[in-house]
């Protein structure tokens, strides 16, 4: 874990896209960064949705998300809130399913504390994982936490100049606490470069970063002319695609 690294969620953005939010609240301390929804497709039939936005809040960031599973009739919902520093710190995270059950992520001095209440317990089990609060949360099912680990890697580890986007050769190597799988794992991000891509139809030239681990292998494409969002998602062995409505 590269946890010297520092990550300013509004400060890799104007490195990067080098243009502010669009939306702004009545808040003149809170703006909103991206926000949006993905399709999630398994062998090309949409199985959930999920929703989200990202907001500045003077020197922290809000990730929410909300999932839904399924098409028509009573969706699963499952929803999560990501709260971390300036520095990337993580501040808490909480997620819950209409169905019951919750869980929340808090750090304690060396510690991350994992709280997990079952539909069939109000009292919470508590798990500590030995990480430090710079480590990522990257949750099952929520996309757009892989946005966030891009943008932090981006930050920390590549550069924009008159000739493009540089990055250091060895990839990006972050320790992140999984909370629905109740585990920790080292993940690699690696900018792969320029590639085209059909989105809804449409040839696109987004950039493109492959997320690994011990056992999967994903490939991102962020939108480098749009603030680099994620754009798209593919997840070859479970012939999973996310793609950005």
């Amino acid at each position: 874990m590269r946890a010297s690294v520092t990550f300013a969620l509004a400060a890799s953005l104007a490195a990067f896209a080098g243009s502010r939010a669009d939306k702004k609240d009545k808040d003149a301390g809170s703006k909103y960064v991206d926000s949006g929804s993905f399709g999630v497709f398994v062998k090309g039939q949409r199985v959930a949705s999920e929703t989200f936005h990202i907001q500045q809040q003077n020197s922290n960031s809000l990730i929410q998300s909300e999932l839904k599973e399924g098409n028509g009739g009573s969706p699963a919902v499952q929803k999560s809130d990501l709260e971390i520093t300036s520095t990337g710190e993580l501040l808490r995270y909480d997620w819950s399913q209409a169905a019951g059950g919750s869980l929340s992520v808090s750090p304690n001095n060396d510690f991350l504390i994992e709280k997990i209440t079952t539909p069939a317990s109000t009292k919470p089990a508590e798990q500590p994982f030995l990480m430090p609060s710079t480590s990522s949360i990257l949750d099952n099912n929520f996309f757009i936490h892989r946005e966030v680990l891009a943008w932090r890697f981006l930050a920390a580890d590549c550069k924009q100049d008159s000739d493009g986007l540089k990055c250091q050769k060895d990839p990006g190597e972050f320790g992140v606490l999984v909370p629905q799988d109740r585990t920790s794992i080292h993940v690699r991000l690696e900018l792969v470069g320029k590639e085209k891509v059909t989105i809804r139809g449409t040839e696109r030239e987004l950039l493109r970063l492959n997320l690994t681990g011990e056992s999967f292998t994903w490939a991102l494409w962020l939108d480098d002319r749009d603030q680099f969002k994620l754009m798209r998602v593919a997840i070859p062995a479970d012939n999973t695609e996310v793609v950005r409505d």
